[in-house]
């Protein structure tokens, strides 16, 4: 494979919009231009990646492969130039990842305070990519939510919070002051029980069958299936919180806090990565 990287960039933004016309319109470059760049990209790895008639393109198995692939791939060749504008002296931009309900702002602006000229900028994760964008290099550091594969990753732990179940606020359950995680054992879960995993040795009642979680990513659309009386969900005490709304409740759950950690790529060992570090462990020390 000898496939340059814009015409991975290219390919990845007609995967995204599935028509010629929109991509060549976001990557601002003529149609036909987009075109060739596709065709040059097929013959390079020797594979047909998108099947094209005048009402539809779709991908075919190799073009849904590279997409799987390639965003990863570009993501990291970008944090690469990073790096290595950063080893010469020349860095202008660090990126910072956090989790729903916690807050970068104070660490910063001490950062920038240390670093005048620097460029922060800040990305929302949530729990299926908060550790992938530190692998990739999409992020410098990251503030995660334990537990998550520690595959390549170094942490230093920061601070824990108390968990809460989120109901339906007419659950019968909702007005208790504090639940037993046996209290839930006949309820549906509606994230991944890794996030949870106490859930996971839970004895269920004789004749309860699990449902599969819908497959969503965000807080907000949990939060919506809770409301609509589908389920709960367990989530650190700060994000429910800061999501907050009339139709749901929240209620203490008698296991362990979660651990929010700062994350950053194993191997890294840079003066803004180590600055950045030991700002949070102050920030959330004090």
């Amino acid at each position: 494979m000898d496939a340059d990287l814009r015409k991975l960039r290219y390919f990845v933004a007609l995967a995204e919009e599935m028509h010629f016309g929109r991509a060549a319109q976001r990557l601002m470059i003529a149609q036909p231009v987009l075109s060739r760049q596709i065709r040059a990209l097929e013959k390079e790895l020797g594979a047909q990646l998108l099947r094209r008639d005048r009402r539809s393109t779709e991908l075919t198995a190799a073009g849904k492969q590279l997409f799987q692939e390639a965003p990863p791939l570009l993501a990291a060749a970008d944090a690469l130039q990073r790096r290595v504008a950063q080893a010469a002296g020349g860095a202008t931009r660090f990126r910072v990842g956090f989790m729903p309900g916690i807050t970068v702002s104070a660490a910063v602006r001490a950062l920038t305070r240390r670093h005048p000229g620097l460029t922060v900028e800040v990305v929302r994760t949530s729990w299926d990519d908060q550790a992938q964008v530190v692998l990739d290099g999409s992020v410098d550091v990251s503030l995660v939510r334990m537990p998550i594969d520690q595959s390549g990753l170094r942490l230093q732990p920061l601070f824990t919070e108390p968990r809460v179940v989120v109901l339906p606020a007419d659950h019968r359950l909702a007005a208790k002051d504090v639940l037993a995680l046996a209290d839930l054992a006949d309820e549906h879960l509606l994230q991944d029980p890794d996030a949870v995993p106490e859930w996971r040795d839970l004895p269920k009642p004789a004749g309860h069958e699990p449902r599969p979680w819908p497959r969503v990513h965000s807080v907000e659309e949990k939060l919506e299936y809770v409301a609509s009386g589908d389920g709960l969900v367990v989530l650190p005490e700060s994000t429910a919180t800061y999501y907050t709304r009339p139709d749901i409740a929240q209620v203490p759950v008698d296991i362990g806090p979660n651990q929010v950690c700062a994350a950053w790529r194993a191997g890294r060992d840079d003066e803004l990565v180590r600055d950045f570090v030991d700002i949070v462990v102050r920030t959330y020390a004090s």
